[in-house]
């Protein structure tokens, strides 16, 4: 799509959702259930090649898991999106792939949701670009982060920061960065022309 001048976003949609709008949250939300799965198999096999520092892989690849908030909220542009996305994908895992973790990890995308979700709440969903997608992995990760921690019994071990650090540096490239290329990469190809994304980008200002 070829735009005249750069899009002034129109904030967080207002009314009822549309079905279109529903769907398109609900698709999501089933596909990334599947790649999150799928992910959990690369963890494992990262863990293993890692060797005596494999419980460090999850948070090499914890971003991967936030990538369909940023998705949802980019798209649609509807307050609570996000967290609707991310937690259907961990439902999706629970109910259907047999996840491990079990109902606990309804808990962890809802906090992941809610993490990715914030940076674009707190500009009223008018702000889709780098620095808002970078914000929105590294809140994801660090909000679930407390959580896992508690859970896990991190807390206390000399390993604590590093974990940290690098589960938001996952984050940031994998769940805000790599999002960003994603959404790019959707709009591109006029798939989502008929949503929010593709209505601002028509307008004055665009993106």
């Amino acid at each position: 799509m070829t735009a005249t001048s750069a899009p002034t976003p129109t904030g967080a949609r207002r009314g009822s959702w549309s079905l279109r709008e529903l769907v398109l949250v609900v698709v999501l939300g089933v596909v990334f259930g599947f790649a999150y799965w799928a992910l959990v198999q690369g963890w494992n096999g990262l863990s293993i090649a890692m060797g005596p520092a494999g419980d460090l892989a999850q948070h090499l690849l914890l971003g991967g898991w936030l990538l369909a908030a940023p998705l949802a909220v980019a798209i649609v542009r509807r307050p609570g999106a996000g967290v609707l996305a991310e937690v259907l994908a961990s439902v999706v895992e629970v109910v259907f792939l047999g996840s491990p973790v079990g109902p606990l990890l309804v808990v962890s995308a809802l906090l992941q949701g809610v993490g990715s979700e914030l940076p674009f709440a707190l500009t009223r969903y008018r702000r889709f670009g780098w620095a808002t997608f970078a914000l929105s992995g590294l809140c994801g990760a660090g909000l679930v982060f407390f959580f896992s921690a508690f859970r896990a019994g991190w807390y206390g071990q000399d390993l604590l920061l590093l974990r940290f650090g690098l589960q938001v540096a996952s984050g940031l490239v994998l769940g805000g960065l790599l999002a960003k290329v994603l959404v790019d990469a959707l709009a591109r190809t006029g798939v989502v022309d008929n949503y929010a994304i593709g209505r601002d980008a028509l307008r004055p200002g665009g993106r």
